[in-house]
């Protein structure tokens, strides 16, 4: 690390903590050459996530968006906020873990929907009906009825 009084390019660490936060260190270093005392931060570089939506533009991965569908799909059903935060949790971890750079608005959306399938069936219809995009009552239907044969297979 470079001294940022005389230069020199050797130090040591003195003192190394970690922030009350827990996602940065904060080391006390002394200069080999000045010692002189001076304070550097470490952090985990921040990768950012794009989302590649339908028309091919790219954007920020907004976790806040995904939490307003989410609760847009749910008002009015008896559905936590808690459980909607851990749907929120759920998914974004997931897209990180991919380790990939770039995730399609596509696989987002089928993740929020396969979450919403198990919690709440009424929510599900709802989101899916936005996201896919309902043309006419016979495409709400179609996806009612493959819900229901999963549900209840014959």
């Amino acid at each position: 690390m470079k001294c940022p009084f005389c230069n020199h390019m050797e130090s040591k660490v003195v003192d190394s903590r970690p922030t009350e936060e827990g996602n940065v260190i904060r080391r006390r270093r002394e200069c080999f050459n000045c010692a002189k005392r001076f304070t550097t931060y470490e952090k985990i570089e921040d990768i950012p996530l794009m989302v590649v939506k339908k028309g091919g533009h790219r954007e920020q991965f907004d976790r806040n968006k995904i939490m307003n569908g989410i609760l847009r799909a749910c008002e009015k059903r008896p559905i936590s906020i808690k459980q909607i935060e851990s749907i929120v949790d759920d998914i974004e971890k997931e897209v990180y873990q991919t380790l990939e750079r770039e995730v399609s608005s596509d696989a987002i959306g089928e993740m929020i929907m396969e979450n919403l399938k198990n919690l709440d069936e009424v929510a599900y219809v709802r989101f899916a009906s936005v996201y896919r995009q309902f043309k006419d009552l016979n495409t709400f239907i179609d996806e009612l009825n493959k819900l229901l044969k999963e549900n209840n297979p014959v």
